[in-house]
């Protein structure tokens, strides 16, 4: 469960609540994009919680896919993830973290160049490559050190979030009548509610990453559906108590106009101070967000490895530590990439958008696939309302796909080609090394 809530809860709650206002306009539209997009977020994860309670190996996505669809689409997501989707979300993470702690005086050094020439560098990427390794080598000492982090820390995270919202609701400057306020010229209608709906899938994005780890979680067929379902309710409550506390203290013109509303909120509140509560809380949100990509991330090449699917070396588990070594050790190699590369980090980053729901739905899909053509096999946990839930999010999330084809055209189709450069890259592979894992599961 701190898997779950702690990878989900990062900066988006600080910061979507101005974008989704600009949107909609009214506090009534905020809150029903935040309900239908916990909703849907939660109905992926009833669905991947049977295919996880019913297939609990390390991989998740990359799994349930193969399984259903074959060796060359699993590949494909396994492609999709190792060369663009996690390197760029851990160089987003912890490049993020130092823009967060910019705010504070003591590390504004972090915007300052430490290396000139003609290809300079940043005070802040050289942090942010320093948090990767550390997170990296932390992951790299084993999943209960990694695990026992995830847990301090999501803890702390929330206490953090429930500081804030008792502020906030506890101050006499607050008014319940802000939750009248309007913005006059929002962008309205369904686009503009489509704009908030996908602003809150991305703030609830992250809840899959359980499923990678599911090999090394006690009692799989027990806990994946307990912590994908339950952390999704814990996360819901803290997003939609900090939104109203934003709210009580801010009306809807002030929400649009900050770029950190909860910030600007706890200033009003408790002056300075105040803001640098929330700052530290966003920076302790965002380091523990990185754990938790980190460790799911590494898991994903390792499992196509053990099937014979990847280069051997992939399959490596560090003899003194049990951890995907030399997986861990690539993933921070490519993240420090980007983050060196930053203008085109950001590239890939929108085309990592694109590819991770492209994988939301195709693996969702499997649900039914598995009820099929295995009628039989043992499911700890049926996802409630089957065939209709599963139905639902694979709808939205192609409503959601096509939404980020058409906004971004360009940048969608590089994302597909991206993607195909796998299929070369798999018939190589496949020629050279066969299927040659130890842990090797019928497709």
């Amino acid at each position: 469960m701190a898997i779950v809530v702690g990878t989900i809860i990062g900066s988006g709650i600080f910061l979507v609540p101005t974008e989704m206002m600009i949107a909609v306009g009214s506090s009534s539209l905020v809150y029903l994009a935040w309900i239908v997009g916990g909703l849907l977020s939660l109905f992926g994860a009833m669905t991947y919680a049977e295919l996880g309670s019913m297939m609990p190996y390390a991989g998740g996505e990359y799994v349930y896919l193969r399984g259903a669809y074959g060796d060359r689409v699993g590949f494909l997501y396994m492609w999709t993830w190792f060369a663009v989707a996690k390197p760029a979300s851990i160089a987003s993470v912890t490049s993020g973290l130092a823009r967060t702690l910019g705010i504070f005086a003591v590390f504004h050094w972090l915007d300052t160049q430490a290396v000139g020439g003609p290809l300079p560098v940043m005070w802040s990427q050289i942090f942010a490559i320093a948090v990767t390794w550390l997170i990296t080598g932390l992951n790299y000492l084993g999943i209960k050190k990694a695990g026992d982090f995830q847990v301090v820390f999501t803890a702390l995270k929330a206490i953090l979030i429930l500081v804030v919202v008792g502020f906030c609701f506890t101050s006499s400057l607050g008014s319940w009548g802000n939750f009248a306020t309007g913005l006059p010229h929002a962008t309205g209608g369904i686009n503009g509610f489509m704009i908030a709906l996908i602003a809150t899938l991305w703030a609830y994005d992250g809840w899959n990453d359980l499923t990678m780890v599911a090999g090394e979680v006690k009692q799989p067929e027990k806990n994946l559906p307990f912590a994908l379902i339950g952390g999704l309710f814990v996360v819901g409550v803290l997003f939609m108590a900090t939104n109203a506390a934003i709210q009580f203290i801010l009306p809807a013109t002030q929400i649009a106009a900050s770029p950190r509303p909860a910030v600007a909120a706890l200033g009003i509140v408790a002056g300075p101070a105040g803001a640098a509560l929330v700052a530290a809380g966003m920076a302790l949100s965002i380091f523990v967000t990185l754990n938790g990509t980190v460790m799911s991330g590494a898991r994903i090449p390792f499992a196509a490895a053990r099937d014979g699917l990847f280069f051997p070396r992939f399959a490596e588990i560090s003899p003194r530590f049990q951890s995907p070594a030399y997986s861990l050790v690539v993933q921070g190699m490519l993240s420090t990439v980007l983050l060196l590369a930053l203008g085109r980090f950001q590239q890939l980053f929108e085309l990592a958008v694109f590819a991770e729901w492209l994988f939301y739905m195709l693996t969702a899909t499997t649900v039914f696939i598995y009820r099929r053509r295995d009628p039989n096999a043992v499911r700890p946990y049926r996802v409630w309302g089957y065939p209709v839930l599963p139905a639902v999010f694979v709808l939205s999330a192609a409503v959601v796909l096509y939404s980020s084809f058409a906004g971004n055209l360009q940048g969608s189709l590089i994302g597909s080609g991206l993607i195909l450069l796998g299929l070369p890259l798999y018939e190589w592979i496949r020629r050279k090394y066969g299927r040659v894992g130890t842990h090797v599961r019928p497709a």
